[in-house]
């Protein structure tokens, strides 16, 4: 016998109840982090018994991965694209990318830490993503100017949540107008973005893409990351300083050294 459609589906095809789950298991990470999030909390947000999610998932890790991924897909793909390269000023694309970098990755941090104690649960959704080509070095080179070795888009240098590779990224829209392909995530999505720039002239030929790219990805989540890990379950990391994603853009833009080049467009 098939499972009883909860009241929130009937005379609703549109989605299946496996879609429902999953949608209704990502709102709840969404709401509230994945910090003891049960398989009960699911069921009785879904309208269903406990049961039934065993009926379309393997285990309840295989249900939180798959609502994790449903998370950050619809997190991301609400993020503002980049600016078409030449358009506005490149400090003025730096920091909208920098300001909506910050925003959508406070929305989905919070539900990977909850996640720490399951490991479980980030192995698959680690696979989903792409396993580690989503979050080891950067893709392969387009031939631009600036790139090199080194450089990769881990943990630490800024693939993280809710930007690797693969499913994930396609699923959030991070795709790119650039190949094919397209760029995958936030390094990716800078690095297409800074390389076409550069071709226009816009950044000097001999910048280094690749490391800015870095140090600015890399940014966004030291910005993010200490602040989801020190705040109290449940609650939202605080904000950043107004005005961070300019002032940001305008320092990588213009260097620091005694030498650095100033008035960059």
């Amino acid at each position: 016998m098939a499972p009883r459609r909860p009241a929130a589906l009937r005379g609703d095809d549109s989605q299946d109840l496996r879609g429902h789950l999953i949608a209704t298991a990502a709102r709840l990470l969404g709401e509230r982090g994945s910090a003891g999030l049960g398989v009960r909390d699911i069921a009785r947000a879904a309208q269903v018994a406990d049961g039934v999610l065993y009926n379309y998932f393997d285990d309840k890790d295989d249900l939180l991965a798959q609502a994790l991924l449903a998370h950050v897909a619809a997190t991301f793909s609400a993020m503002p694209p980049m600016p078409a390269p030449g358009a506005g000023t490149v400090a003025g694309s730096l920091a909208q990318f920098i300001d909506s970098g910050l925003a959508q990755l406070r929305q989905v941090a919070p539900a990977f830490a909850g996640l720490l104690s399951q490991p479980g649960v980030l192995a698959r959704f680690h696979a989903m993503v792409g396993g580690d080509a989503a979050f080891g070095a950067a893709g392969e080179d387009d031939g631009g100017p600036g790139s090199g070795p080194g450089t990769g888009s881990g943990p630490g240098t800024g693939s993280g949540p809710g930007t690797g590779s693969g499913e994930a990224a396609e699923a959030a829209g991070a795709a790119g107008p650039e190949d094919d392909d397209g760029p995958r995530g936030l390094p990716d999505m800078l690095k297409h973005y800074l390389r076409a720039e550069q071709r226009l002239g816009r950044i000097a030929a001999d910048a280094d893409v690749e490391a800015a790219t870095v140090l600015v990805v890399g940014a966004i989540h030291g910005e993010v990351l200490p602040r989801v890990i020190f705040s109290p379950p449940g609650r939202p990391p605080d904000a950043s300083a107004p005005g961070l994603g300019a002032r940001l853009a305008a320092t990588v833009l213009a260097g620091i050294g005694p030498g650095a080049r100033a008035g960059v467009s």
